[in-house]
């Protein structure tokens, strides 16, 4: 029986991947896509992720236009790594879809609560659209399976050197939903840095014959031109994709379940505070109490494997035999 799920997107470069294997692998059913403001704004979010949904040849699946900005901060882009376009330059044709009339909060609501099983929510970018539906409609808890959210770090950051981009994005958001009572499972950069396509292997794809397969090897192909006009080091990462192929394929990452808080002030604003020592019971000090929140958090990665799964799931797989 497929897993029904719901993505929440800022869609960027491994955003854009995470949708092409989210609609074509059978154990998933994408319900709809909420959008949010974070790798590029809000408009242009929107625009890649029906021009994605197209060159996925997907079903219509409802996408809605959701925050705009944080809850209490001003959008900030990541053009530095996803470009002005948030693909990175990859151009994709305009598409003739439409976005729902109602906002993606009033989407998601409507899709949880309508659904016969509950829903699991995939969160892909900064979570302030999940914030503002779990304070608004708390009753989706009772139809909601999970959050799995691509975001925070047991360990280094990107956005500061502690903090993770989308929980920096945003802390407050994410502060919300991990205090929601929504099991929560974190696929953060500890993991997320690891799973990568070889070049060879994008470049393969990216002149070859399947059209599919030429977008998948020009987004993780991309290399962002720097400010000093040199390019960036070919990283291969496709991000956002492995939390879904998380879903999928549990058994390809080890997890541990660990008490967890966002940092809200101060250098460490953003960060995802992760407590990894070998004792967590109540006598330790500074672990109880309502700041804290067990969450299951992805620590070590089969990357070959998910890599695998990706491109096999996208009909690619003959690109690494």
């Amino acid at each position: 029986m497929s897993v029904p799920v719901i993505l929440d997107v800022d869609t960027g470069i491994d955003d854009a991947l995470a949708i092409l294997f989210a609609v074509r692998h059978p154990d998933l059913d994408v319900l709809g896509i909420s959008c949010v403001a974070g790798n590029t704004s809000l408009a242009q979010v929107v625009d890649n992720t029906l021009r994605v949904l197209d060159a996925a040849g997907a079903p219509q699946i409802p996408v809605a236009a959701g925050a705009p900005r944080p809850l209490l901060e001003p959008a900030r882009a990541s053009s530095h790594v996803h470009g002005a376009d948030g693909l990175g330059g990859v151009a994709l044709p305009s598409s003739s879809r439409s976005v729902e009339s109602v906002g993606a909060v009033e989407l998601m609501r409507r899709l949880i609560l309508e659904h016969e099983t509950p829903v699991t929510l995939v969160a892909l970018a900064p979570q302030t659209n999940l914030a503002l539906l779990l304070r608004t409609y708390p009753e989706v808890v009772g139809n909601l399976e999970r959050i799995v959210f691509m975001g925070g770090s047991a360990s280094v950051g990107n956005a500061t050197a502690v903090a993770e981009f989308n929980v920096w994005h945003d802390p407050e958001a994410a502060a919300i939903v991990l205090d929601s009572n929504v099991p929560t499972y974190m696929y953060g950069l500890d993991v997320f840095n690891r799973v990568a396509i070889d070049e060879p292997v994008a470049r393969a794809l990216e002149v070859g014959d399947d059209a599919l397969g030429r977008l998948v090897g020009g987004l993780v192909g991309v290399r962002i031109s720097r400010p000093d006009g040199g390019r960036s080091e070919y990283t291969g990462h496709i991000g956002d994709a492995g939390a879904v192929c998380a879903i999928v394929d549990p058994d390809a990452l080890s997890t541990q379940t660990r008490p967890v808080r966002v940092e809200l002030a101060g250098y460490g604003r953003g960060q995802t505070l992760v407590d990894l020592r070998r004792s967590t019971d109540e006598a330790m000090p500074n672990t109880a109490g309502d700041e804290w929140t067990n969450v299951e958090i992805a620590l070590e990665v089969d990357a070959d494997r998910i890599v695998r799964l990706f491109l096999e799931t996208l009909g690619l797989g003959g690109a690494i035999r």
